[in-house]
């Protein structure tokens, strides 16, 4: 095109300016306990181990099936949202929510907070996170949308800064627990604040779900994290134990299962895609319209929005775990370790609502992410055994802003790209990605972390001058296979009595294992970021017009085609 096409957005009912922008602090404050409730578990690590005698790989399912559970189900609760109210959704998942949260609190062992914490609350979670920003996409247009979406990714960002300290001065002053019972009181709130909230009505279709799309999708999701995540107990390619399924042993020719699993998921991902495409062919309503993805603003906002996602729950995994095994802190100091990245995300993301009127949100998300490379270098590098919380300091700095500039902006130009009618739906798939890219991230990191220090502490026994050879077999073997111990529990147990000396010199060797461990697996963070930066050039350059705050203007260099919901009153996007 020679000439920039311009959108004009629907009008919508006036509401009153409280109305409007109160409904955006209820809004905000649900994505606020949502963000919090995973960021808290990071810092709480070792308390919660101590305190259900559990092991770390244990929470890491805590930690991934959270994101897990919202990948699988956030689309279905965007479509229910579409279906019945948005706001009824809200306030029902404020509720489930409340109740998953209580659970969580009354754990006694593992299972328990893993039904309470990731199934129930992650059920909540759902159906919240796409009637939120759904509702933003409604009630908000022009310059507005722009800032409420930089306020909302604010919250959320300033959620996964805020979650650390807080859950740690509850886990070392109080109890793990209390992490979870502010969230029933939190919810209360919210339900008295929803009055301020507009009533939506829902679609007026016969309502259906499609049942076997959640039920591909969520098997698919959770087959490929299993998979990541028992890599650390049944290795990523030949088998380091057999794997055992309802009381029998499967012969996998000597193979790992993890790469089964995951071939398996794949295929299963691969059925729903299939399926979802025949339910359009159809004409029947798909649980995901794969012609959302047909519109390139849309598809490249999620795919930079995915990607991006993969790298950034290495590094708030990462830190905790080398502060408090390594340096010792509790968990109340190891979230103040992070408060630069808590204080450069609290000012950036509202902030880049206003920076977009300057720059492209385009570029301002590429920017963030070479920020966000550059940070995860130099956290990367600062990781020794001698390093303290205010070696990470810079790093964090830098990080944080990266992902204060990303967060909103992505959402903002991604949603922006369709029309409210499928908000939800547009919205849910936003959430599932992002949520599926933490999910696979933490695993995948995770794995990686845990792998290494196997690998790094069986090597620096083996090196160790000090040890004599005739005890090093059993010490590797001893030491690597509790690397849980290794981390939050102060060594490993070793039944054989060692000379003090000895001691020292596994506790040294542990140490620098776990460092170098923490190293590798920002390795991956990095990989992903720089994926992520590549991803966002298929970004459009989208352009607010200055004439008015209700249009959009298309850069030249992108064709009609990529706007396909541009006639039918998409909404704007605005910088």
């Amino acid at each position: 095109m020679n000439e920039s096409t311009t959108i004009i957005e629907n009008e919508q009912a006036p509401q009153s300016a409280f109305r409007k922008w109160g409904s955006l602090v209820v809004m905000s404050f649900a994505v606020l306990i949502i963000v919090i409730d995973t960021t808290l578990l990071n810092v709480s690590l070792g308390n919660i181990i101590r305190d259900l005698g559990t092991n770390i790989q244990s929470l890491q399912w805590v930690i991934t099936s959270y994101s897990l559970t919202l990948a699988a189900l956030t689309v279905t609760g965007g479509r229910l949202g579409d279906m019945f109210g948005r706001k009824k959704m809200f306030m029902l998942g404020a509720i489930i929510f409340a109740v998953g949260s209580f659970i969580a609190s009354i754990s006694t062992n593992f299972p328990m907070l893993l039904i309470g914490e990731s199934i129930i609350e992650g059920i909540g979670a759902a159906l919240m996170m796409p009637a939120t920003s759904a509702l933003l996409v409604a009630n908000f247009k022009g310059r507005d949308r722009a800032l409420a979406f930089g306020v909302w990714g604010g919250v959320a960002a300033g959620g996964a800064a805020i979650g650390p300290i807080l859950g740690g001065y509850l886990a070392t002053n109080f109890s793990w627990r209390w992490g979870f019972r502010i969230n029933v009181f939190v919810t209360i709130l919210l339900l008295i604040g929803s009055i301020l909230i507009n009533k939506d009505e829902p679609s007026k279709e016969k309502p259906t779900l499609d049942w076997i799309g959640v039920f591909l999708s969520a098997t698919g999701l959770l087959s490929i994290v299993f998979g990541v995540i028992e890599a650390s107990t049944y290795g990523w390619w030949k088998a380091t134990q057999a794997f055992n399924i309802f009381g029998q042993t499967l012969d996998l020719w000597g193979y790992s299962v993890t790469p089964f699993a995951i071939a398996l998921g794949a295929i299963i991902i691969s059925l729903f895609i299939a399926w979802e495409l025949h339910l359009e062919k159809a004409r029947k309503k798909p649980l995901v319209s794969m012609k959302l993805f047909k519109n390139r603003q849309f598809s490249s906002g999620m795919l930079t929005t995915t990607t991006m996602s993969l790298g950034q729950a290495g590094i708030i995994f990462s830190i905790p775990v080398f502060l408090q095994s390594v340096r010792g802190l509790d968990a109340f100091n190891t979230g103040l370790a992070l408060l630069p990245l808590s204080i450069s995300l609290l000012i950036c993301a509202p902030l880049s609502a206003f920076i977009s009127k300057i720059i492209p949100p385009k570029r301002l998300v590429q920017l963030g992410l070479l920020l966000d490379i550059a940070a995860m270098i130099i956290i990367q590098q600062s990781f020794s055994v001698n390093a303290d919380a205010w070696t990470f300091a810079p790093g964090l700095a830098l990080y944080g802003m990266g992902m204060g500039f990303i967060m909103a902006q992505v959402s903002n130009l991604a949603l922006s790209a369709v029309p409210v009618s499928e908000a939800g739906e547009a919205s849910g798939v936003n959430s599932t990605l992002r949520q599926m890219g933490s999910s696979f991230g933490s695993a995948i990191i995770g794995a990686a972390m845990l792998t290494a220090l196997a690998g790094n502490i069986t090597i620096g026994i083996q090196n160790n001058q000090h040890i004599p050879n005739l005890l090093k077999p059993y010490l590797e073997q001893t030491v690597s296979s509790q690397t849980s111990n290794v981390e939050f529990s102060g060594g490993a147990q070793i039944k054989m009595k060692l000379p003090t000396s000895i001691q020292a010199d596994i506790h040294n060797v542990s140490e620098q294992a776990i460092a170098n461990a923490n190293k590798n697996s920002v390795s991956y963070g990095i990989f992903f970021a720089i994926l992520g930066f590549f991803a966002s050039f298929m970004l459009p350059n989208v352009r607010l017009s200055p004439k008015s705050a209700k249009k959009v203007e298309v850069s030249p260099d992108d064709d009609a085609e990529d706007f396909p919901d541009a006639q039918e009153g998409a909404p704007a996007v605005a910088h």
